[in-house]
């Protein structure tokens, strides 16, 4: 496997991206949720953030992911929630549970 991987930084940052997207569909920033919106409890939140992560599993099986892919992954994920006005603690605990399910060993 080595350090790097087989797959491009470009297309670690697409699927990094696509994680974003998928999770704001799950639970958009709370300045973007409309008043009187239900909203998805905290269990369902997080059973539905397993199953992605799952893929991102899959992606890293997929492609060969090495330690500094892994990296990028993480950090274009963190800096996507960020710019998508997520809170600094959903986004640390959440970029945590993306290192564990693309660090696990299967």
């Amino acid at each position: 496997m080595g350090l790097f991987g087989s797959v491009s930084g470009k297309q670690v940052d697409e699927f990094a991206q696509g994680l974003v997207d998928t999770i704001m569909t799950l639970r958009p920033p709370k300045d973007k949720v409309s008043p009187g919106s239900p909203g998805v409890s905290l269990k369902t939140l997080e059973q539905r953030v397993d199953a992605l992560f799952a893929t991102a599993t899959a992606f890293r099986k997929q492609h060969k992911l090495g330690l500094y892919k892994k990296a990028r992954l993480a950090n274009s994920f963190r800096w996507a929630m960020k710019e998508r006005g997520y809170e600094d603690s959903f986004i640390e605990m959440i970029t945590e549970k993306l290192v564990v399910a693309v660090s696990r060993k299967d």
